[in-house]
């Protein structure tokens, strides 16, 4: 208890010094309250704005609250642009902790001492995060690898922060006048249990081995191999990667990379993430990427850090793959309907006046250059769009659209004159033609061909057993004689309807191998 207050007196001095007080009672409705706080304390200075002021204090709090920051950088749905923008800035350079200590949690996870595991291993970290931090280490085989040790006492330390962002958060939405939308205890429980998530390194491990397998037989993005034999949930162990970091233009340049390819393999590798996949890196900063310069790998992305990952249902697709097509038509009636259908506008939602909302947050753009369009701009103001008629944002679409923003602004860094429209409309076309056009009605069929297959053998059994029971009256009840005989033709009649559409499935399904092999280019 007494270590809970004096964190707490840590965090109220340092919300005092940087004036968080100031940036939290704002929104007050009554503003003397504000005004008699700060001439109260005039010793500080608040002059700074006030996200550089909000960034500097997670910095000082400490590892959790910069990583909390991190988070509140992604629900730019929620912030204002110019607090998000400014926590994008946080990066994982959080003082590493002691290499003893870094020791003793491999040798607890791994049952045995890195000098029994490793060939060799470097004490100093070569990065330290809000989490963890990395050691290089080479395995008894020769294999360069990277150990990934969590940091020690983090989940009693994340329980206790988390326990006073929870009550914090509670005060926001009592004395803050927008603090009810900005839903801050919901944002507390989200990063409560993405936290508590990436405490498991063996999930991150996991994720890391999907995008390999996704990738494996790609040219353009690398992704490190997990020695399985060497991960817990305190301790993961994977392939190093060599390259330089995308941030170092000036390098990549002197290497005689090509950064106008780079910059659009860049959005070639998202778009494959989320439309083939529909399972995407949501944590692509600078820190987290590489660019290979070896010799067989040249110019190819190295993916890096993979506990935040984010993934769309089928059901999301078709929510995409519906707004995407009606923007392209700029139909923004179909995209009001889409928000309407899907229920994440009530249902009470005038169609019309969604409409109009959305036609006034698009039409403005459309009218620009198409290299001058943002997509994730787009996205962003439809959010901020949608806010006002109580549209559910999904958490997914949130990191998807902070993903987008990310890769948007890495391409035209690497390239000033990249135009995301013209690089990803292949994409998403093909990607619409497969999900929505003929091609992607002839995938379902022969997806769900077995299915069938195994139900058309039992019609003749079903339909004898059906017309068996209907035929048996258990009684002379004439009502309930009307009853079974009219079951007796609903039946007959979806057992025709099966037959008939079975059949034709198969023929269907004839006719276009005959025709696929003869005239491949009618498909």
């Amino acid at each position: 208890m007494i270590f809970k207050f004096l964190r707490l007196l840590k965090i109220a001095r340092v919300a005092i010094k940087y004036g968080l007080d100031d940036i939290a009672m704002s929104g007050l409705a009554i503003p003397r309250v504000a005004k008699l706080i700060d001439t109260l304390i005039f010793w500080r200075d608040i002059s700074a704005p006030r996200g550089e002021r909000l960034r500097r204090a997670l910095e000082e709090l400490g590892p959790i609250f910069v990583k909390f920051g991190q988070v509140l950088s992604t629900r730019r749905d929620l912030m204002p642009a110019d607090i998000a923008d400014e926590l994008a800035r946080l990066q994982d350079r959080v003082p590493p902790f002691d290499s003893a200590l870094a020791i003793a949690q491999i040798t607890k996870s791994l049952g045995a001492h890195p000098s029994q595991l490793f060939a060799s291993f470097e004490d100093v970290p070569i990065a330290s995060a809000s989490i963890a931090q990395v050691h290089f280490a080479v395995l008894k085989d020769g294999r360069e690898v990277a150990v990934k040790v969590l940091r020690p006492g983090m989940k009693k330390s994340i329980d206790e922060d988390v326990a006073l962002m929870h009550l914090a958060a509670e005060w926001v939405e009592r004395l803050w006048a927008d603090g009810k939308r900005l839903k801050p205890r919901e944002v507390v429980g989200e990063f409560d249990k993405y936290l508590h998530d990436e405490l498991d390194l063996m999930r991150e491990a996991a994720n890391g081995s999907q995008l390999r397998r996704n990738f494996a037989d790609s040219t353009l993005l690398m992704v490190p191999e997990m020695m399985w034999d060497y991960c817990s949930s305190s301790v993961i162990v994977m392939e190093r990667m060599k390259g330089i970091p995308i941030s170092q233009i000036d390098r990549l340049v002197a290497a005689g990379v090509d950064m106008k390819k780079l910059s659009s393999d860049g959005v070639e590798i998202f778009f494959t993430q989320v439309f083939r996949d529909g399972f995407f890196h949501a944590d692509m900063h600078p820190g987290n990427i590489l660019v290979s310069i070896e010799p067989a790998t040249f110019g190819r992305y190295i993916a890096l850090d993979f506990g935040i990952v984010g993934t769309l249902t089928d059901f999301d697709k078709d929510y995409l793959s519906q707004n995407f097509l009606a923007f392209f038509r700029r139909d923004y009636k179909r995209v009001a309907e889409a928000h309407i259908e899907s229920g994440w506008a009530p249902k009470e939602t005038r169609v019309d006046e969604l409409e109009s909302a959305v036609r006034a947050c698009c039409e403005p753009i459309f009218d620009r250059p198409l290299k001058d369009i943002s997509f994730g701009q787009i996205l962003l103001r439809l959010f901020q769009t949608s806010r006002r008629f109580n549209v559910e944002v999904q958490p997914q679409l949130v990191l998807l659209q902070k993903t987008l923003l990310n890769i948007e602004g890495l391409g035209r860094q690497l390239d000033p004159d990249l135009d995301l429209w013209k690089t990803a409309k292949p994409y998403l076309e093909n990607w619409m033609q497969e999900q929505i056009g003929w091609h992607g009605l002839i995938d379902r069929l022969k997806s769900e061909a077995p299915h069938f297959n195994k139900l058309l053998p039992q019609l003749p059994r079903l339909a004898h057993q059906a017309l068996l029971q209907a035929g048996q009256p258990r009684n002379d009840n004439k009502e309930l004689l009307v009853a079974l005989l009219a079951e007796q033709r609903r039946t007959n009649m979806l057992l025709g309807t099966v037959a008939y559409f079975g059949i034709g499935l198969l023929a269907g399904l004839l006719l276009m191998r005959f025709v696929g092999r003869w005239l491949p280019w009618s498909f």
